[in-house]
Order: C-alpha cells, then sequence, then structure tokens
C-alpha cells in the first residue's frame, strides 16, 4: 500500500461520513484504535489495513456509515495514556488496541467503553479480564499465545543451532516478560542451555548487552514478543547477524527481515478477528459475553540466507515442519 493511500485510510474521513448520515440518515459509528507501534511502520499499515477491510466485508464502511480515529503509541507508557485520554474523549462506541500495557491504559479511562484487544499474553494473570471464558468488564479479545510457547522458543533455537549452551533473553520487564522467562528457563535445563535476561528499555541498552553477551561463544538470542523489540526489530536483526548469533522470535515479520527463525500466531489474522468482535459489538453484544479467544494455530517461518550467512545446517525435519521458508 502507497503511503498517502495509508494516511487517507486512517484520516476516517469525517467530512465524508457527515456527508453520508445527512443523506442518507444512517448512524455514523465510531472506533477508536490505540496501535503499538509508530505511524509510518509498514507493521502498522499492514494491520490496520487486514482491520479495515474486515470491517467492510461486515457492512462498515469508513467514509458511510463508519469512522476510525488512531493513535499510535510506539511502546511508550505515556503516551499510551494520553492517547487513551484522547481517545475515550471522542466517545467512541468502541476501542480496539494491542499489548497488555495499551490495554491497562485504556482501562484506566474508562470502564464503561467497550474494548478489544489483540495479540496480550496471559491477560487473566495480568488482570485485564476475569477469565477466557467469561472475561466480565468491557473488556475481551485475543490473546497472542500461552506462556508454553516460549519453552519452544529455545526448542528452536537448539534444533537448527545445537551448539548453542547460552541464550540471552530479550524481554520486557513486565509480568508477561518475566512469565515468558520462566516457561524458558523449565526447558533450559534439559537442553543444556544456560539463559541470561535482558531487561532492555532503550536502543542503546539492546546494542550494549547483546554486544556484551556475544563476547563469549556459542550464544543465541530469543526475542520476545513485545512492542519495543518489534519497533526496534531492524537493530535487533543487525546486531544478531553482526555478532554471528543465532536468534528466534515470535511473529514472522522478523524473519522477513532478515530474521532466522520465528514461532507464533499470524498478527494479522488477531486484527481480521478482532474486527469480528467489534462488528458483534456495533450490533448490540457486551464485551463480558465474548470470551477470549487463543490462537487456534501457531506459525514457523524459517530464513534460509539468515541460516547460510550463520553457517547453519537446516535439518531437514525442521524444513518439511516449516509453514514457510524465506530462500
Amino acid at each position: 500500500m502507497k503511503r498517502r493511500e495509508f494516511i487517507a485510510l486512517l484520516g476516517g474521513a469525517t467530512a465524508w461520513a457527515l456527508a453520508a448520515r445527512a443523506q442518507q440518515g444512517d448512524r455514523v459509528r465510531r472506533i477508536g484504535v490505540l496501535m503499538n507501534y509508530t505511524a509510518d511502520d509498514p507493521e502498522s499499515m499492514a494491520r490496520i489495513t487486514v482491520f479495515v477491510q474486515s470491517l467492510h466485508g461486515l457492512g462498515w464502511t469508513v467514509g458511510h456509515n463508519l469512522q476510525i480515529d488512531y493513535r499510535f503509541g510506539a511502546g511508550d507508557v505515556e503516551r499510551y495514556r494520553r492517547f487513551a485520554s484522547e481517545l475515550v474523549s471522542l466517545a467512541p462506541d468502541v476501542l480496539v488496541t494491542s499489548g497488555a500495557v495499551a490495554v491497562e491504559a485504556l482501562q484506566r479511562t474508562t470502564r464503561a467503553v467497550p474494548i478489544v484487544f489483540v495479540t496480550v499474553t496471559d491477560p487473566v494473570g495480568g488482570g485485564l479480564v476475569a477469565s477466557l471464558a467469561r472475561p466480565g468488564g468491557n473488556t475481551t479479545g485475543f490473546t497472542l499465545s500461552e506462556y508454553g510457547v516460549s519453552g519452544k522458543w529455545l526448542e528452536l533455537l537448539k534444533q537448527i543451532a545445537p551448539n548453542v549452551t547460552r541464550a540471552a533473553v530479550l524481554r520486557d520487564p513486565v509480568v508477561v516478560g518475566i512469565g515468558q522467562f520462566a516457561a524458558i528457563q523449565a526447558v533450559a535445563p534439559s537442553l543444556q542451555v544456560e539463559l541470561s535476561p535482558i531487561d532492555a528499555r532503550d536502543a542503546g541498552e539492546i546494542e550494549r548487552a547483546v554486544t556484551e553477551f556475544a563476547k563469549r561463544p556459542n550464544g543465541a538470542l530469543i526475542v520476545t514478543a513485545t512492542a519495543f523489540s518489534t519497533i526496534h526489530r531492524d537493530l535487533i536483526i543487525t546486531l544478531a547477524a553482526q555478532h554471528k548469533l543465532p536468534a528466534v522470535y515470535s511473529y514472522r515479520l522478523f524473519v522477513a527481515s532478515g530474521g532466522l527463525i520465528s514461532y507464533g500466531p499470524d498478527s494479522h489474522d488477531q486484527f481480521r478477528l478482532a474486527a469480528g468482535y467489534v462488528d458483534r459489538i456495533l450490533k448490540g453484544e457486551k464485551p463480558a459475553d465474548l470470551p477470549v479467544q487463543q490462537p487456534t494455530r501457531l506459525i514457523t517461518a524459517l530464513n534460509m540466507k539468515t541460516a547460510k550467512a550463520l553457517g547453519l545446517t537446516v535439518p531437514p525435519s525442521l524444513l518439511a515442519t516449516a509453514d514457510e521458508v524465506i530462500e
């Protein structure tokens, strides 16, 4: 999608919406979307496109019976809080967001406006919903994965790079990051891998920590699912290549950008599913009655060019089971 087309998509076409309401008598519904990346990140564009197209397929058209207001938190807690207040002040019919921190910001601002989330790990443990089956309150959505998936990341690393004996886990130093690390730690002894958590809060910390970790041999990286790591994915992928560190990621988009291997849900599909919940809420259903759903399919993506650059021989069994192999 060209940038100007995307900007037009973001605009929500307020004037068109008002004209449609005046001419046709339709009620224009309003959605507030709080993204956790930057506005110019191609992944933001891709996710929003899927969301808007899915809504269109359900009968909701921007400029006709729908207006969408966007804000971009860029992984910054203060921005989430500020933009949460801005979006709620616009009196939306429903709010959509991704990531636990953004959900928390919206919940602090409103307990009345329905909230639909995507890409959240452990919403029950994080206190965002009462349970998966009966979320309660004004919030429901779609989880990223369960903690057990985190152990699979280390298993994949050992499968593609059996000489690895040390792994740095790049995580968010919050409840979810600690939970993911614990799940990796549970399988590490059986795989004979020593773990080192990296609680990076800015690009400089990432660079210093990875550089220091890479001074010893047989190391690898596990990049957990956080907005921060996705925003800085180019830096992380570059550091992994520079220091010859095999790395496993939570999203396919890392592999498409040059990362070695990933395992996790289809993030775009989560926005398609979110559109379905938004449609149901706009038609009268309550978030409390819509169960939080977990991914039904996890995808393994592999970059063969990166594997060759690292001098790795990919096992035939891994090639056979990978959902996508990028040459």
